[in-house]
């Protein structure tokens, strides 16, 4: 890992061209909730990466700074239409202060499980919280662990196959970790990248607000308010920073 993170020039070049998460369809549902969380406030958006959530929720009148370790993602950001005109601490997102207080702090798609270990994780809820004003919000955004889909000693899971992309997931259930790795085509030759993660339930992250001095407002199974069940493969989150 370098100092930028393992999102490097390489990664943030390509990063915006991935249609799942960067499609209208996708970005305007988690814009328009988070901007009714903010209610009017500041937001604080956690590794803010190329800005493709914190743009738009600009554009829709919420003043949006940012956190984000890797550089050449900011420099992504700033590429862009209104992207000059947003304040960007580099640094971890766990430990970083920007000595300002927001009604709302966000970190989404599965970004939380890019800190590995417990310790981190827990950080970063306490890093949220001391950035909220009392009675403001902290949202994430991650998947449910699909261990349900992994058999009983296996510890690979297919996540995408295709002509010129595929992914796997390398499951560590004692250690609770995972890493996914992609293997690209492209002219020709294949390019290999590995991430490593932790993943927690969402009751164990519920425990970190506690200790942080959160509590659970919302848990919800998508960016529209879906109905959070047994089934659903995400959940957005919302933990609400206690008064007094």
């Amino acid at each position: 890992m370098h100092d930028d993170g393992l999102f490097d020039e390489k990664i943030a070049a390509t990063y915006d061209d991935d249609k799942g998460i960067s499609a209208p369809e996708v970005i305007e549902p988690a814009v328009d909730l988070l901007a009714e969380l903010a209610g009017g406030g500041r937001a604080l958006e956690f590794a803010i990466g190329t800005g493709r959530i914190a743009l738009p929720l600009a554009r829709k009148g919420v003043q949006v700074e940012g956190i984000e370790l890797s550089r050449p993602m900011v420099s992504r950001l700033r590429a862009k239409e209104g992207g000059a005109e947003i304040s960007v601490a580099i640094g971890d997102m766990a430990t970083t202060d920007v000595a300002r207080r927001f009604s709302l702090v966000y970190l989404v798609f599965n970004t939380i499980n890019n800190l590995t270990s417990q310790d981190a994780q827990l950080a970063c809820f306490r890093n949220a919280a001391a950035h909220l004003e009392p009675g403001g919000h902290f949202l994430i955004e991650v998947g449910v662990p699909p261990l349900q889909r992994l058999p009983v000693g296996e510890t690979i899971l297919a996540f995408d196959h295709g002509e010129t992309h595929w992914g796997v997931d390398e499951y560590d259930v004692v250690n609770q970790n995972f890493s996914s790795h992609h293997i690209w085509l492209r002219d020709g030759s294949y390019e290999r990248f590995s991430v490593p993660f932790r993943y927690a339930w969402p009751a164990e992250f519920d425990l970190m607000a506690r200790l942080a001095g959160l509590r659970l407002k919302e848990r919800w199974g998508g960016w529209k308010k879906e109905l959070f069940t047994q089934v659903s493969d995400k959940h957005v989150s919302v933990w609400q920073k206690v008064e007094g």
